[in-house]
């Protein structure tokens, strides 16, 4: 069975870059103008400043690790979650349920 893999388009800008970038225009410069010294379009400016505003690098840093610690914490519940409804399973089809149930 071919396992999917999902293709996310990396980013020529490091997040640090991008909030270098938006500091510039924070401090003045226009949109257009960091657009074509950067070789981007000027909407792509606009996204980054919806996702990044007022964040600093330290602040995506902390940011992408907690995103990550997340990732594994969800994939460690999942796989809790699957072995228990595997041993849930288990115990219904052998008839190993709580004794009390069962007639002496």
């Amino acid at each position: 069975m071919p396992s999917k893999e999902t293709h996310v388009k990396k980013s020529r800008f490091t997040e640090a870059q991008i909030v270098a970038i938006l500091k510039e225009l924070d401090a003045g410069t226009p949109a257009t103008e960091l657009a074509r010294r950067h070789g981007i379009h000027a909407n792509t400016i606009r996204l980054w400043k919806d996702k990044y505003a007022g964040l600093e690098t330290s602040d995506l840093v902390r940011l992408k690790q907690l995103e990550e610690e997340s990732r594994r914490k969800d994939r460690i519940i999942a796989r809790q979650a699957l072995e228990l409804d595997a041993m849930k399973e288990l115990v219904e089809k052998n008839g190993w349920g709580p004794r009390s149930e069962r007639k002496r």
